[in-house]
């Protein structure tokens, strides 16, 4: 229960070092958001641009990002545009929500496919370990005639797929030997592996049937691993590998594939500008972890507008993508009127073929029919949730599976109790 009364005076206690937090905030984000727009100036042409980054070498710093041919064609428009900044302009106003779904037709036989995941994680109190992964796809033709297609994968993890084998009993004899990161890996890798496969048979009735439009596949999340860095082998290794089988197949295949990160705090664009200033004659960014880069677009984005492709160019988790390192573009979209721009990634492929524009009026119609955020991840979401009511539910018929084997299923009066309270 939160004490109302105390709290109002616990903010007071600490106002000073919130007003000191906003000052610098913004003062440092309209340094950068300068730095943005003047890009134009300094760097005539994305050869001139790539010059002052450091080399795409192993050991070299981080670029961050890299200029496409895209910051070329930005740079045409951009002295006649009243906010210099790098931005495609979606060119289109919609006067009510109607006309902007008259416009999202656009999405008409175009199949779209999503894919997300939940998990039911080793419950510690149970006298058998179990988990629970299940994968939600949505497969939506949007085509008269042809039926869409909602379903899931699930897999329940034993025991032995739970032991968390990177540590031994040396280390913490107490410890819990069942592993959180080994649910949270499988769904992962199930995720993968329920795209891969839609992706093929896609590409197999695209042959067939020769439909006009190639499907569009929707990920939810990065298509770039950073987060597995922090991890210990093996589990890092296999993310690394599910990620370059992601953009492999939908490069084998032709296939678009759209990395939709809705709140991203990706900072490559940061490393970009720090380094392009650590080359000025007087350097004037200072390093910052306040600032990501869906911020540096703030309040100059209109619906549908969004930023030239860049590549990304980390140079941690994507040293170990190999001959793929370079594989991953990136754009900002703005997918709401108040809120910062959405991050997309994507196959460099799709820049290469000239498809990126059309892939991404596509994106535009998901989020029109989905009122903000892609309809299609959102289905794939509802489809694919787990309740605490579904729960207590597996969890009861787990108990009456078990029973039937003659294997008793035990957990503690505390987290019962803690159960009927919360």
């Amino acid at each position: 229960m939160l004490h109302k009364g105390k709290l109002q005076a616990a903010l007071n206690a600490k106002k000073g070092q919130f007003s000191l937090f906003d000052g610098s905030f913004n003062e440092q984000l309209g340094m950068y958001q300068y730095a943005l727009e003047h890009l134009y100036e300094r760097y005539p042409s994305s050869s001139q641009l790539e010059h002052m980054l450091p080399p795409d070498e192993i050991g070299m710093p981080s670029a961050g990002a890299r200029p496409t041919l895209e910051f070329d064609r930005w740079l045409v428009n951009a002295v006649n545009q009243t906010y210099h900044g790098p931005v495609f302009p979606f060119g289109r106003d919609f006067g009510t929500h109607e006309q902007a779904r008259q416009w999202a037709e656009c999405i008409e036989g175009v199949t779209t496919i999503a894919v997300d995941g939940s998990q039911l994680m080793p419950w510690r109190d149970a006298s058998i370990p179990v988990g629970l992964v299940q994968v939600g796809f949505f497969v939506n033709p949007h085509s008269r005639g042809r039926t869409y297609t909602k379903d899931v994968r699930m897999e329940v993890l034993a025991p032995e797929e739970l032991m968390d084998d990177t540590k031994n009993d040396t280390e913490d004899p107490d410890s819990y030997p069942y592993s959180e990161m080994q649910v949270t890996q499988r769904r992962y890798l199930l995720e993968v592996e329920t795209i891969c496969d839609l992706m093929r048979q896609q590409a197999a009735a695209r042959r067939e049937e020769d439909p006009i439009y190639s499907p569009v596949v929707f990920f939810d999340g990065s298509l770039v691993v950073s987060f597995a860095l922090t991890m210990p082998n093996p589990y890092r290794q296999r993310y690394i590998d599910a990620a370059l089988a992601l953009l492999r197949t939908s490069e084998e295949l032709r296939v678009p594939l759209i990395g939709y990160i809705d709140t991203s705090y990706a900072r490559d664009m940061i490393t970009m500008l720090r380094r392009l200033d650590a080359t000025l004659p007087r350097p004037v960014l200072r390093d910052t972890k306040k600032i990501h880069d869906a911020l540096l677009w703030r309040g100059h984005l209109r619906w549908g507008d969004r930023t030239p492709a860049m590549l990304c160019a980390r140079n941690d988790v994507l040293e170990s993508y190999g001959p793929d390192h370079n594989s991953v573009a990136f754009c900002y979209l703005q997918t709401t009127a108040v809120r910062p721009p959405t991050r997309l990634e994507f196959p460099r492929w799709m820049l290469d073929d000239g498809i990126l524009e059309p892939v991404l009026d596509i994106v535009r119609a998901e989020i029109i029919a989905g009122n903000g955020y892609p309809y299609a991840i959102e289905t794939a979401d509802a489809v694919s949730v787990i309740t605490m009511q579904d729960r207590n539910e597996f969890y009861g018929q787990f108990q009456t599976f078990l029973e039937r084997q003659g294997v008793k299923f035990t957990y503690s009066t505390k987290s019962l109790s803690k159960n009927r309270r919360r």
